[in-house]
């Protein structure tokens, strides 16, 4: 388990890109915090230390976002928000499937409660949570 306490957005984005240096593709990432911890700010870092060049925006309307990237084998960001969704069978119609675990992907789902029974068993867990003040935020990684 690593953790970290993020001072600004910068920092945030920071942190995501040196923890992408670990991925070889294949990863499953949860991505778990209150609406504005940054969670979409930490995707922000992995994606452009995995070579994505479109912007990064939440998927909560949306729901999936697959994003080419270019590091190594890995191909390409999938970026699930299941916010907005009700059940799982929700995310099954949408194709969330088809990514789980896919050699040249990444998967990084926020808001992960809904898709626990879809999920691998190896994940690595992202928590982002306030800190002291307003822009201070804590991060944990749990592989």
């Amino acid at each position: 388990m690593a953790k970290f306490i993020s001072k600004s957005n910068t920092e945030t984005i920071s942190i995501a890109k040196k923890f992408a240096g670990i991925l070889l593709g294949g990863e499953v990432i949860t991505l778990s915090g209150e609406l504005g911890t940054g969670k979409t700010v930490f995707v922000k870092g992995l994606a452009q230390a995995l070579g994505v060049t479109k912007e990064i925006v939440s998927p909560t309307f949306a729901i999936m976002n697959m994003l080419p990237a270019n590091k190594n084998k890995i191909k390409a960001l999938v970026h699930v928000d299941t916010y907005r969704l009700k059940n799982e069978k929700e995310l099954k119609e949408i194709g969330f499937g088809d990514y789980l675990g896919a050699s040249d992907t990444v998967c990084v789902i926020e808001w992960p409660e809904l898709a626990k029974g879809l999920l691998p068993k190896k994940i690595i867990s992202v928590t982002i949570t306030h800190g002291d003040n307003q822009n201070v935020r804590n991060i944990t990684i749990k592989k």
